[in-house]
């Protein structure tokens, strides 16, 4: 599934496209997942621990499949298939573990690369990285970066816990709720209710990379790192495309709308207040689904950071204006 490669920031190499990618994970035969929520009010944003427990499989005939039971004869189902079971390869105690996917991940592409058609003209480099899969494939004409992610799906819904950071110090059993892809289902529905001509993504493109690179570093510098603004934004640009008129959004109003933006974000700075788009949000397009608690959540502010530092409030304002 691919996700959110026109706003997860900048290569480090400017000629470089990086596109994120997110690979839904589904247990194999023999486990369940059980999403726990983290209760630590200290941690920022919606977390969860995946519980990994192993079910019943007893030897027994189902439509002439017999299976091994994993639950019963962990020993037998290992001498028998080879594999052991995910709790001895994936997990940190009961809990599967970002860091050890990632590098069974990795392991797999290293080894079957040279199996697949497009390494004959590809090359493949795997980058440092701890919870994604980061590849460079280069060629004699083009170079381009995938960060895979690590998901698992909430309630067969839009909604994804994943592997991707929450910081320098996220356990390594800890999976960060995500919300591009009903963010991407979002861009897509107003897509339809927006004039032909529309100049809503050319805005979005304009406010997270030109400005991203030279003066909207000035205020990554205070509020944190640059996917962070990135992700402020996407918010901003996404609540005026929720509040009609549609007709507003014709490339005609391309600079009214820029400004618009730009002074949602003053606002919001001075505020100290910025509340997320799509958690506790009553008015998405239906075919957005949220699981039941998150359509109930208090929606958190993205600014509450300069709620707690003065200091940082300033800075962020001064640099606000040099921008």
């Amino acid at each position: 599934i691919g996700f959110g490669s026109a706003f997860e920031g900048w290569s480090a190499r400017e000629e470089e496209v990086t596109y994120c990618v997110l690979v839904p994970l589904t247990p194999p035969v023999g486990h369940v997942f059980y999403l726990e929520p983290d209760t630590d009010q200290q941690r920022p944003g919606r977390n969860f621990r995946i519980l990994v427990k192993l079910e019943c499989h007893c030897p027994r005939d189902q439509q002439g499949e017999f299976l091994l039971c994993l639950l019963h004869h962990p020993d037998v189902v290992r001498r028998v298939t080879g594999q052991p079971n995910l709790l001895d390869t994936l997990c940190t105690g009961s809990y599967l573990d970002v860091k050890k996917t990632v590098r069974w991940f990795c392991a797999l592409v290293r080894a079957n690369w040279r199996r697949l058609p497009q390494s004959r003209s590809w090359d493949l480099a795997l980058l440092p990285s701890k919870r994604s899969c980061n590849l460079r494939l280069t060629n004699s004409q083009e170079s381009f970066q995938v960060r895979l992610l690590f998901g698992v799906q909430r309630h067969g819904s839009d909604i994804f816990i994943t592997s991707r950071s929450q910081g320098a110090h996220t356990p390594s059993t800890m999976w960060p709720e995500t919300y591009t892809m009903a963010e991407t289902k979002f861009f897509r529905h107003v897509a339809g209710q927006l004039p032909q001509d529309s100049s809503h993504l050319k805005c979005l493109q304009l406010l997270t990379g030109v400005l991203g690179r030279n003066a909207f570093l000035l205020l990554t510098g205070v509020l944190g790192r640059n996917a962070f603004l990135v992700h402020a934004i996407k918010t901003i640009v996404m609540r005026l495309l929720n509040t009609p008129p549609a007709s507003q959004w014709h490339r005609r109003y391309f600079l009214l709308q820029l400004s618009d933006a730009l002074e949602q974000l003053r606002l919001s700075l001075e505020g100290k207040h910025l509340e997320h788009f799509i958690v506790g949000n009553q008015r998405l397009p239906q075919e957005i689904r949220l699981p039941p608690d998150l359509q109930r959540a208090r929606p958190p502010n993205l600014f509450h950071g300069l709620v707690q530092d003065p200091d940082a409030h300033s800075r962020a304002m001064q640099a606000y204006l040099d921008l």
